[in-house]
């Protein structure tokens, strides 16, 4: 029988010399107790050394997996498969199926091998021969951390840890440095006021009460590598007219002392912060990308590491850091704030107070994509960031312009609104609505005077019979009479026709100019009226 037995240094096949001692698994420790007893027992046969540690590690790692590796694959058809009538002794029953189903050898796994396993652990060192004990303990060392490192996907490059301890003492650095600078400027004010209000910048301000000391030493200082010149001559003609207080040397020498610790904190603060970014980028890229290295850092922060923060879903990255308005929202029965730490992200920034909200959402489900990617991908690239923000962005144009895509089809093409033509009608004030009397339009009186002038020619020609004036009076007279008698249902109507006429016109101006049909009775009763005035004028 052949026992496969991995070291951190290489393979090794055993030969068991007696098997019959492997039937005795309680008192199998009692052979292996020297290294005489241990070589009567088992010999070394093969021994394939490791090349270096990336080797032993991927050995390593696939005999956990229960895979054959390259070399493993290359010792067995070197040694086992010349003598395949022998049993091969393995430590992982899984890995003896692969091994008989690609190298058809018999492979045996029970509690006597496992047994005979740990024995030969005991006595490695004397029996395989050729390895120093020193060389041997180091390579078990760097094999067992590189192989936990796999187990937990961990790299040290990813050591979440630093972001957390370097944003938080960012925050402390610029608490301190507000107050210190507040500090200062009181303290300095009182000799040169003056000063504060034509500097506005803290390091320089800082820097210049340290190249200046009393206000009486600015004519003679030169400022111009720290303002520039405007404000050089200002504080030089402030200077002239300081109502300051006098203050000593000790004094000036303890506020000089307070501008250094400034100026040194100022320059800490910046060198951190370009760590902060470089390890952002290293550990995080894509989801500083989308949110930038300072709101990264402090969602990772506030999560405690980034593992924890890939655990949460795109809701709670949205509102992290807002918990306490979120939980009064919830006891007082009002709206939930839409965005916690993420509000400070660029993207967010940059959009109008209505879309802040929609902004935020699309925000924190892409950065919880991107977080996930970091967290648990093996890739380091910030493709999928720049992608992601890319989206993001042109969906802030479309909603700053609010774009209207098509509902039906694709969906891609643009909606093409017609041009909006604004059509209003003009009404002009009728004045003909204000008197209650009917009248008639000039047309319509027009088109009268013209007929009753047509008939009037056709009528000339007097008839043969002559009848006395007096006679003729009395007949037409009686015949209009009667004629007005009979006709006079249908004026009332015409009147009553005249007044809604009237009506529309004050309603519509244009109905106006509607032509009245006039009926030929109507017309000679007209021209019989007027023959009989005129004829009683002539009598008279």
């Amino acid at each position: 029988m052949l026992v496969l037995f991995e070291t951190a240094a290489g393979y090794a096949i055993f030969k068991v010399l007696d098997e019959s001692k492997l039937q005795q698994v309680d008192s199998l420790y009692k052979e292996f107790e020297t290294p005489e007893k241990a070589n009567k027992v088992v010999k070394l046969k093969h021994f394939e050394k490791f090349q270096d540690t990336t080797e032993a590690l991927a050995a390593a790692t696939a005999l956990v997996e229960g895979k054959i590796g390259k070399s493993l694959k290359k010792v067995l058809k070197k040694v086992v498969a010349k003598e395949a009538h022998e049993q091969l002794a393995i430590s992982d029953a899984k890995l003896g199926g692969i091994i008989k189903e690609k190298l058809d050898v018999t492979c045996v796994h029970s509690s006597a091998v496992a047994e005979l396993m740990r024995c030969i652990r005991s006595q490695m060192e004397s029996l395989i021969t050729g390895l120093p004990p020193r060389e041997m303990s180091a390579m078990s060392l760097g094999l067992a951390h590189s192989l936990s490192r796999y187990k937990l996907k961990f790299s040290p490059d990813k050591v979440d840890t630093m972001i957390v301890q370097a944003i938080s003492l960012l925050d402390d650095l610029d608490k301190e440095l507000n107050n210190y600078i507040m500090r200062c400027r009181e303290w300095y004010g009182w000799h040169f006021p003056e000063l504060g209000k034509v500097i506005t910048d803290n390091l320089a301000y800082c820097k210049a009460v340290r190249k200046i000391g009393f206000r009486t030493n600015v004519a003679g200082s030169d400022l111009s590598d720290i303002l520039p010149e405007e404000i050089e001559a200002d504080v030089k003609l402030a200077a002239e007219i300081s109502m300051g207080t006098e203050v000593s040397e000790q004094d000036i020498n303890n506020i000089m002392h307070l501008c250094d610790q400034v100026i040194e904190i100022t320059d800490y603060r910046a060198q951190l912060y370009d760590y902060l970014k470089n390890r952002m980028m290293a550990i995080a890229p894509n989801l500083t990308v989308m949110v930038g290295e300072l709101v990264g850092a402090r969602l990772i922060s506030h999560a405690g590491s980034l593992l924890n923060l890939a655990k949460h879903p795109a809701s709670t990255v949205q509102i992290l850091g807002a918990e306490k308005a979120l939980f009064r929202a919830l006891k007082t029965r009002k709206d939930t704030p839409k965005y916690g730490l993420i509000y400070h992200a660029s993207l967010v920034g940059q959009t109008a107070a209505k879309n802040k909200g929609k902004i935020s959402r699309m925000l924190a489900a892409k950065a919880a994509l991107a977080i996930r990617y970091d967290a648990l991908g093996e890739d380091t690239n910030a493709e999928m960031g720049v992608e992601n923000r890319a989206k993001l962005e042109a969906r802030l144009r479309q909603l700053e312009e609010r774009g209207i895509r098509r509902i039906s089809g694709t969906g891609k093409a643009m909606a093409k609104a017609d041009k909006y033509q604004h059509k209003s009608e003009v009404r002009v004030y009728d004045p003909s609505g204000d008197s209650t009397i009917p009248s008639t339009s000039k047309k319509r009186k027009f088109e009268e005077v013209q007929q009753e002038e047509e008939e009037e020619e056709a009528a000339e020609p007097v008839t043969p019979v002559a009848k006395s004036k007096k006679i003729k009076k009395k007949e037409e007279a009686a015949a209009v009479e009667e004629e007005e008698a009979v006709e006079e249902p249908p004026k009332k109507k015409k009147k009553k026709k005249k007044d809604k006429d009237t009506e529309a016109v004050a309603e519509e101006p244009e109905e106006e100019e509607m032509e009245v049909p006039v009926t030929e009775s109507e017309k000679k009763k007209k021209k019989k009226k007027k023959k009989a005035k005129e004829e009683e004028e002539d009598d008279d």
